[in-house]
């Protein structure tokens, strides 16, 4: 009887350990810190591409070659005080995959698989269609 208990004790802990670890584990791949090689502090954006070693161009052409699909959006900015280029990449499986991305050396720092967001799309496509309306008026 006291070894038996002894083996339920023992799996009880061993389950809350995995757990616990699957859980922290989870949670670090998307609190990661993204270093670069560009540091960057409290300057404006309007500064950013000129101190960029590599090309929006070659920073899309990067992330499309680690993620194969259509670039959805791309942008250049600071990250955890890094210059880096944020690039999502909707797959032909229907999946959005940002890749970040070193502005400095064209390095993959991080990638992260999101849900595609069908409710942002549709904001900007009817914001855009609201634009367009009242670009006829004038």
């Amino acid at each position: 009887m006291k070894k038996q208990w002894i083996a339920i004790i023992g799996g009880i802990a061993m389950v809350i350990g995995i757990v616990t670890a699957g859980v922290g584990f989870a949670e670090s791949e998307h609190d990661q810190r993204i270093t670069g090689t560009i540091p960057v502090s409290e300057q404006s954006e309007g500064t950013f591409p000129s101190k960029a070693k590599i090309s929006l161009d070659q920073a899309m052409k990067s992330a499309v070659a680690s993620v194969p699909g259509q670039v959805l959006k791309a942008e250049l900015e600071n990250e955890d005080g890094f210059l880096i280029y944020n690039v999502e990449v909707a797959s032909p499986d229907q999946t959005v995959t940002e890749v970040q991305l070193d502005a400095g050396s064209g390095k993959v720092l991080a990638m992260h698989k999101d849900k595609a967001d069908r409710h942002e799309h549709d904001k900007e496509d009817r914001e855009h269609d609201e634009q367009e309306g009242h670009e006829g008026e004038e």
